[in-house]
């Protein structure tokens, strides 16, 4: 359940150590001052802090000064976190004149020994120079206005950042380097309560930083108080001794996301006709590798009424026709291992030919009010089926959804279960007692259980005794294979030792326990990178990628040249067990996590038919109906079948003849709805294709 400071002791403990750690550094760093009750940019004299959260969990702090001297401001903040046992540390300083020009900014890592600059701009005799991590420094002329930005900007910054925007008069952006700009729009005010005092502050969408946006809250100072932010994983920071308002802050969030779902469907939507016929296609109805030639579908109401030659159709007069000759229609895919953490996920889900996602562990406010504006008020977006993150106690833990007994473990089903959960997504520090009541209440109530195999279990032949339904990530594949090895053993296992045995012998336990496995290999592939790799190299539509997305999938350093051979050869063991376990029967479910939209499902049906040798007819199953049976929807969806939903991928070119033609996604319906892929495209900031 929803647990407060007294339930999660080891946390806490863990979580004050690391305040400490960062009060010394802080000293060292920073100059001890006190605020003044007014902001006069010439005698600032200012400490604070921000509270970081990760899915509402507290998981470090922000802390920053502000002071000034005769001729500028100087700006300085540290930033620590503790994010499910990973301890990261963030030095930045900010230089900007009395006019709140900036002059200098760094931004550097200081954990475990790593220095690595993150961020960095400096002005030097006219010469603007800028340093991104890993890239060469760039040079220009100073720019008459403009503002240092990276999409990691610690909050301190950022709220500089406004000060500037509101001293030039609050224009419509400000200019941003190295590109785009920063805008803000003003939406209303919420009213928050801090220690028994209310507080009126003002609410605002930020665009430009982050992709999609952000909402922030600013006090009549306009000095920042809250952000909450996206991109693949939903982050809170709150000005220290606001944290109490954190329920306002999500719910200003969650309302402005929804906003903007609707004014997507408003712009892109349309007028859609009860009745459709995509007429003159090749039609892959995704059960059969014989494609059917020169024919039209019928849609009426949102589900397939009828797949015959044109002229063998009786239309009403209302029906609208479209032509897609030459084209090939395949079943909508299917992303089963999704963290759509923001609205923009729906345009590009659905311009990519992805139809139904299931969301594998999120907020629950955001998360379900997603799901319910698309399912039941009509919204643009893919069909969302949600898995409850679930996890046990202590540092280490995701999110603020936890079990630690028995009771909480009934609680936290029961919990899901009355939202509309489709299952109980399980999490690394789960206990072995646990896991099995959540299993069965989850059960009792016709959810199924997904997830990690816990630490404490380590190892996934038990995980699926204990209850365990589906298996996220290739490394449950060799523990699989050997359950009498650790998860620390496996890591240095002699694939001399993987023979034909031992694969039969994994078969029939997945077989006997109707167990399916989600492997997500393209986080693998795109993790071990060799040292400066371009990820274009393996992602062909990597320049189309939204650029505040793709700025931190960019920034990958890789990995050295041996440890890239060998994680090559992990992966072609892994694949080609993958590959025995699905010509065996096993379900194998496409699925990316928290990489990026649409281009990793892409890469990770391309991976099940080059790695895993899946036929393409069996690695679009993988991201249609394998799925759609596995969430027990293959009588509703999965397929091109009379009767079921309108769910369509529109392809330029047959992904039969080549898979990789599974790009070529040029138009989707959904729930019998069509659209034209490049208004989505550009609406979620990606690049259409040429």
């Amino acid at each position: 359940m929803r647990m407060n400071t007294k339930d999660q002791p080891p946390f806490r403990s863990s979580y004050v150590g690391l305040h400490r750690l960062l009060g010394m550094l802080f000293i060292l760093l920073m100059t001890g001052c006190s605020q003044p009750p007014s902001i006069i940019w010439e005698a600032v004299n200012e400490e604070g802090a921000f509270l970081v959260y990760r899915r509402q969990s507290p998981i470090g702090e922000e802390q920053y000064s502000i002071t000034a001297d005769k001729e500028s401001i100087i700006v300085k903040s540290l930033q620590g976190e503790n994010e499910r046992g990973r301890i990261t540390g963030v030095a930045a300083e900010l230089h900007l004149d009395m006019d709140l020009s900036p002059t200098y900014y760094s931004n550097q890592r200081i954990a475990n020994g790593d220095t690595t600059n993150i961020f960095k701009m400096e002005i030097d005799a006219g010469t603007l120079t800028i340093w991104e991590k890993y890239f060469d420094p760039v040079q220009q002329e100073v720019p008459s206005d403009f503002f240092p930005l990276h999409s990691t900007i610690p909050a301190v910054v950022e709220m500089m950042l406004y000060h500037r925007y509101f001293k030039q008069g609050a224009s419509n952006s400000i200019p941003t380097l190295p590109r785009g700009e920063v805008s803000m729009s003003h939406k209303g005010q919420d009213m928050v309560t801090v220690k028994g005092q209310e507080i009126l502050l003002d609410r605002y969408v930020v665009e430009g930083i982050n992709w999609g946006g952000r909402t922030i809250w600013l006090d009549k100072e306009k000095n920042l108080v809250a952000i909450v932010k996206a991109n693949t994983q939903i982050r809170e920071l709150i000005r220290k001794g606001y944290e109490e308002a954190l329920p306002v802050f999500v719910a200003g969030n969650v309302q402005e996301q929804m906003n903007q779902l609707a004014d997507y469907t408003h712009n892109l939507k349309g007028d859609q006709s009860a009745t459709t016929v995509l007429s003159g296609a090749t039609i892959v109805d995704g059960l059969s590798d014989i494609p059917q030639e020169n024919m039209a579908l019928l849609i009426k109401n949102g589900k397939i009424a009828a797949i015959d030659k044109l002229e063998e159709l009786d239309l009403p007069k209302e029906t609208r026709i479209i032509d897609v000759s030459g084209k090939t229609l395949i079943p909508g895919l299917w992303d089963m291992h999704a963290h759509s953490n923001q609205v923009q996920w729906a345009p590009a889900y659905l311009a990519g030919g992805v139809t139904t996602i299931r969301d594998n562990g999120n907020e629950i406010e955001f998360a379900t009010a997603f799901r319910d504006a698309i399912d039941k008020d009509g919204m643009l977006g893919p069909d969302i089926l949600l898995a409850g993150m679930t996890d046990g106690p202590g540092e280490r833990g995701n999110g603020v959804i936890r079990a630690t007994s028995v009771q909480q473990a009934r609680e936290v089903v029961d919990l899901y279960f009355q939202k509309g959960y489709k299952q109980i997504k399980i999490y690394n520090s789960i206990q072995p007692d646990i896991l099995p009541v959540l299993a069965e209440e989850a059960h009792q109530r016709g959810m199924t259980v997904t997830g990690h195999v816990p630490w404490a279990i380590d190892n996934s032949v038990r995980a699926i005794e204990l209850g365990m339904d589906i298996l996220s990530h290739d490394r449950v594949v060799f523990s699989i294979l050997f359950p009498e090895k650790t998860s620390e053993e496996l890591q240095e296992l002699d694939f001399k030792e993987i023979n034909s045995d031992r694969i039969d012998k994994a078969i029939a336990f997945l077989l006997e326990h109707n167990t399916a496995l989600d492997p997500t290999i393209n986080i693998s592939v795109i993790r071990n990178l060799p040292r400066e790799t371009p990820l274009k190299t393996i992602e062909s539509g990597a320049d189309r990628i939204a650029y505040e997305l793709w700025e931190g999938k960019r920034f990958r350093r890789g990995v050295s040249a041996q440890r890239a051979m060998a994680a090559k050869e992990r992966v072609l063991q892994i694949m080609r067990i993958v590959g025995a376990f699905q010509k065996a029967g096993i379900p194998i479910v496409a699925g990316t996590d928290n990489i990026v939209p649409v281009f990793s499902l892409y890469q990770e049906i391309e991976s099940y038919q080059k790695l895993a040798d899946f036929t393409p007819l069996e690695a679009i199953q993988a991201a249609t109906i394998v799925p759609a049976r596995v969430m027990g929807m293959d009588s509703q969806t999965g397929t091109l079948e009379v009767g079921k939903e309108a769910d369509i991928a529109i392809l330029d070119e047959n992904p039969l003849q080549d898979i990789t033609n599974i790009r070529t996604v040029s138009a989707v319906v959904s729930n019998g709805n069509y659209y034209q892929s490049a208004p989505l495209w550009q609406a979620a900031d990606f690049k259409p294709a040429k």
